[in-house]
């Protein structure tokens, strides 16, 4: 019933959540994964197969996401539900509206969370809807499975979307990145702010580099909140430098 079209570290907690209730089918061209696939609880199959199901959810990578949509295009049935979870929405909606045949319905998605948050429950979390294009009484049943499953739901647009995830994410991994970069290393003597800090980077150094620059790179705001921090960050240092003078 659900094609899931890719397999990374997100694509098999979606195939772990989803299989209890579903038949899972996943398509990948990582044919080694065919046993962790088996273990989650989905089935290897063909791109057509995966294409086949009512509905679609995408979980590759943003930057490959035009060359997905083309390719999964021909493949839909009328009345298929397409999903993606990007960390952006405004590019993924605009794409798939534009290679997506009328037919099927879209709803592009942000879950908030990830393999390591939600490996044990789903209960707190929440999760981006942008109705896009679907109709109004499949969305519902959407919606509700979702809160059933405990998830927090925040519906707005895209580009609401983006603009509010420049800062909460985008941001936030750059700041992690920047640490790592540093060599922040865990000290005995250190402050609560201080670990707060570490789990920052530890969180992103989960991450791959590509989620990374992808989520600068497609979200048009993204790097509009960086420079403002940066310009901020200079500022303070400018600030320090001028006390520091007067030693």
């Amino acid at each position: 019933m659900i094609g899931l079209v890719g397999y990374g570290r997100f694509g098999r907690l979606t195939v772990r959540h989803l299989s209890p209730e579903f038949k899972v089918v996943v398509h990948t061209r990582n044919v080694d994964k065919e046993s962790d696939i088996h273990e989650a609880g989905g089935r290897l199959v063909s791109l057509d197969e995966a294409c086949s199901q009512k509905i679609v959810i995408l979980c590759v990578p943003i930057s490959a996401m035009p060359a997905t949509l083309q390719q999964i295009a021909p493949l839909l049935e009328a009345g298929t539900i397409v999903a993606d979870v990007c960390s952006v929405k405004e590019r993924p909606a605009q794409w798939m509206r534009q290679y997506l045949p009328e037919s099927v319905d879209i709803l592009p998605t942000h879950p908030m969370f990830g393999p390591d948050s939600a490996a044990k429950s789903l209960v707190g979390h929440k999760i981006v809807l942008c109705p896009e294009r679907i109709a109004t009484h499949r969305y519902q049943r959407i919606k509700a499975w979702l809160k059933q499953k405990g998830l927090i739901l925040i519906e707005t647009t895209p580009s609401d979307h983006d603009q509010k995830i420049a800062v909460s994410l985008s941001l936030t991994h750059f700041i992690g990145r920047a640490l790592a970069k540093f060599g922040a290393p865990a000290l005995d003597i250190d402050t609560e702010g201080y670990r707060r800090l570490l789990h920052i980077l530890g969180v992103v150094n989960n991450d791959t580099w590509q989620l990374f620059e992808d989520m600068h790179r497609y979200n048009p705001y993204a790097r509009e909140k960086r420079q403002a921090f940066m310009a901020a960050m200079a500022n303070i240092h400018e600030h320090l430098d001028e006390i520091e003078k007067k030693k």
